[in-house]
């Protein structure tokens, strides 16, 4: 596992691919599809850092921002703030088993060269882990203490994860857009 601290794109592998490499719209689709499983993450991901900073000043209550979450797309009945944040690290922990079991292994056969960059990303897939884990544990905290300390800690925990995550899925559809324009998901 690759330490937990800001990620130096220095120390990213790359697959040394031209930006300009064109694809037909076919081989397109499977780049575009991930890119939109990312894009629906970031919303969510916006969606939450907004209201966090709505309780923080003060124009939502708790259990208004709880109501707010019911609203998200990922929402199920009955969801509370620290369940939404429960499901939204459940789907983004099953997209990264997903990869983890079967795409990068198809990539790694397809393309013996993307190896160091898969790994790569496995290993920030591990970390992105842990901090989902900090999220939810902030996210319990806070519906048990509900003051300003533990609000703290929510929106620390949720940056956090927020700037590797960004990150990691900007590095993962840049280093990726080849071998799956090429080779799809399975």
């Amino acid at each position: 596992m690759i330490e937990d601290t800001t990620w130096d794109e220095s120390t990213r592998p790359t697959l040394a691919e031209p930006t300009d490499t064109a694809y037909d719209s076919g081989q397109l689709t499977t780049v575009e599809h991930l890119v939109a499983i990312h894009d629906h993450l970031r919303g969510e991901l916006d969606r939450v850092r907004d209201l966090i900073g709505q309780v923080r000043r003060g124009l939502l209550t708790v259990g208004e921002a709880r109501a707010a979450v019911n609203e998200l797309t990922l929402r199920q009945n009955n969801w509370t703030l620290g369940a939404y944040c429960q499901s939204y690290c459940g789907f983004v922990n099953g997209h990264h088993g997903l990869e983890d079991a079967s795409v990068f292994p198809h990539l790694r056969r397809a393309e013996p060269d993307a190896a160091p960059v898969l790994d790569r990303l496995q290993a920030e897939h591990e970390v992105i882990h842990a901090l989902l884990d900090g999220v939810d544990r902030s996210l319990v905290a806070l519906v048990r203490d509900s003051d300003a300390a533990a609000l703290d800690h929510v929106e620390q925990a949720v940056e956090s994860l927020a700037e590797r995550l960004l990150s990691h899925l900007t590095y993962e559809e840049r280093e990726l857009r080849g071998p799956l324009a090429r080779h799809g998901f399975f």
